[in-house]
């Protein structure tokens, strides 16, 4: 458990000054340092910066991997065959994930380049699986009218980069709380789409 436990807080500090100073401004020097610790004895928790890297963004798709596979249940459920409704479902999903652990999300979403090849091409794959769900949406849109005619993966690439802004000014303790941030990106994304009435 207290590996567990000094892997986490590891994970946590890189975050946030892989955050402040990027992965490649940020040294295992840096890390030992703001957990007070020597810098050799963070080896007998991590192999290298890439590998703490890796965890921090590879828990992240995780995590907007599986948001997204509960949102879309939950569109069906709810709204059946309506891809506006999973559309808006999906980008309610993504903007939790963002504002839930902003340091992380930004890593995620700025840092993941910094990865080797290998993991770099896994996160890569992962990526173009996570927009291919909004694409389909926007796709399946267009074809029952509720989306203007557009191309899909320009709207997809759109939205997500608008969404992906969010870890560069999101604040928790802001004016707007989470929810109304999601609430305001919905209404932004479908009007951005919607048909001409």
């Amino acid at each position: 458990m207290v590996e567990i436990s000094r892997r986490q807080a590891i994970e946590d500090v890189a975050s946030e000054l892989f955050r402040e100073h990027g992965y490649a401004g940020t040294s295992i020097r840096d890390i030992a340092r703001a957990l007070s610790v020597q810098g050799a004895s963070l080896y007998a928790h991590v192999t290298s910066k890439e590998d703490v890297l890796w965890a921090i963004v590879d828990r992240a798709a995780t995590r907007f991997e599986r948001a997204a596979d509960a949102a879309e249940s939950n569109a069906e459920v709810t709204h059946p065959g309506d891809p506006v409704e999973a559309l808006a479902e999906l980008v309610r999903a993504h903007v939790d994930v963002l504002t839930r652990d902003v340091g992380e999300a930004s890593v995620f979403v700025h840092e993941w380049r910094a990865l080797g090849a290998g993991r770099r091409d896994q996160i890569l794959e992962r990526r173009d699986a996570y927009q291919a769900r909004f694409r389909r949406r926007i796709e399946d849109g267009i074809a029952v009218g509720g989306f203007a005619m557009t191309d899909p993966a320009v709207a997809t690439n759109t939205l997500l980069s608008a969404m992906n802004g969010l870890a560069t000014w999101y604040d928790p303790a802001g004016r707007l709380g989470a929810d109304r941030i999601a609430d305001h990106n919905v209404d932004l994304m479908l009007r951005m789409l919607e048909a001409s009435r």
